[in-house]
């Protein structure tokens, strides 16, 4: 799998703190920032499937801060130099804490791994819209993925 135009993955810092860390997400001044619209969690119980799905205006900034998931990209853009090029993440602590930058237009869906709830945390820099995103469903066809 080819890494994908746009996306990006950034380890994060996590700060030892008396009674628990702190864990970095994303500031104003990152590189990845472009706007602020809404944060929210997502739960995803062990080894439920949510995808596929994709935005079209809207930038996905995703941290795993407890348990683990693998998220699956595919890129279809017209125009994309990595168009037909699909990707994944594994994200989660300890090792794998990193910020996930997705593009518009960008397929992506991903996989509870951890054998307890995991939660993913989603910094958009647009409020939700409903017509604003396209779902498809986790074993669509013209998305050459299979999920484990």
């Amino acid at each position: 799998m080819g890494a994908i135009n746009g996306v990006s993955a950034r380890p994060l810092r996590i700060i030892p703190t008396e009674g628990g860390p702190v864990l970095h997400m994303l500031r104003a001044d990152d590189p990845e920032f472009t706007a602020f619209g809404e944060v929210y969690c997502s739960e995803v119980e062990p080894g439920a499937i949510k995808a596929w799905k994709r935005h079209k205006l809207m930038t996905q900034h995703f941290i795993v801060p407890a348990g683990r998931i693998l998220f699956a990209l595919y890129d279809d853009r017209p125009d994309s130099p990595t168009r037909g090029e699909a990707q994944e993440y594994e994200l989660g602590r300890p090792d794998a804490y990193s910020l996930l930058t997705i593009p518009p237009m960008v397929w992506y869906g991903f996989k509870g791994l951890a054998a307890h709830p995991s939660l993913i945390v989603n910094c958009a820099d647009m409020a939700h819209q409903a017509n604003e995103s396209e779902r498809a469903d986790p074993a669509a066809s013209f998305i050459p993925y299979t999920w484990k």
